[in-house]
């Protein structure tokens, strides 16, 4: 198999498959979030402050007060980096146009030497990220063989998308043929992994600040 034939079999069939495997898998794992239920809670509330779990949502998503400064590449790692993952998912211009030909949506792209920089910084970041964690002696010893393989599927789509766009390492049909698998491999992967909180963790920070509120305690 030559190079365009794997980059032919890569936007083909094994993308066919992927997205197959993806969509199921994310619809199972949700049925098994919504289906499984929960006992009635018979006690009674602890505190009335409605808008709980919405509230949540937003103040999970910054800084616990003196985190920052504390753990400051942590979390200014995982800014930058969710940030530049998603901007290079939803508004990299050929993104965009597979998005298009996916669902028939069409929205503005970004310039491609921003969202190529924000790419460098989301790589650095990870690696940066990646660093801490095994320099930290608590967050090496929590480390489990799921975080390093999320940590590896995440890194490679955009690893290979620079490397093809830039012409670097590979020739160009085959770069892009492997920066496809490597998507592939993501969306295979991510609704059986911990990186299936992309679709969780706002439920899940929701949820959390209901039970939370009903409790009496801080959420």
């Amino acid at each position: 198999m030559n190079h365009l034939e794997l980059l032919t079999f890569a936007r083909g069939s094994a993308l066919n498959w992927a997205l197959s495997i993806f969509v199921l898998g994310i619809v199972l794992r949700l049925f098994e979030i919504f289906g499984l239920g929960r006992k009635a809670d018979l006690a009674r509330a602890r505190s009335d402050t409605p808008g709980s779990g919405w509230r949540t949502m937003f103040t999970r998503s910054m800084p616990v007060p003196g985190m920052l400064k504390r753990d400051s590449v942590t979390y200014i790692g995982g800014y930058v980096f969710h940030f530049g993952l998603f901007v290079a998912i939803f508004f990299l211009a050929a993104h965009i146009e597979f998005f298009r030909s996916m669902t028939g949506l069409v929205w503005p792209s970004l310039p491609t030497a921003l969202v190529d920089a924000l790419v460098v910084a989301a790589i650095v970041a990870l690696v940066v990220v990646l660093a801490h964690r095994l320099n930290n002696r608590v967050k090496r010893m929590l480390s489990r063989f799921g975080d390093y393989l999320a940590w590896t599927v995440t890194l490679l789509p955009l690893l290979t998308g620079y490397l093809s766009y830039h012409h670097l390492l590979f020739e160009y049909t085959l770069m892009l043929a492997l920066h496809l698998f490597s998507v592939e491999l993501l969306l295979v992967l991510l609704p059986f992994t911990k990186l299936f909180h992309t679709f969780s963790l706002f439920v899940s920070r929701w949820y959390n600040g209901e039970i939370a509120a009903r409790k009496g305690v801080a959420s």
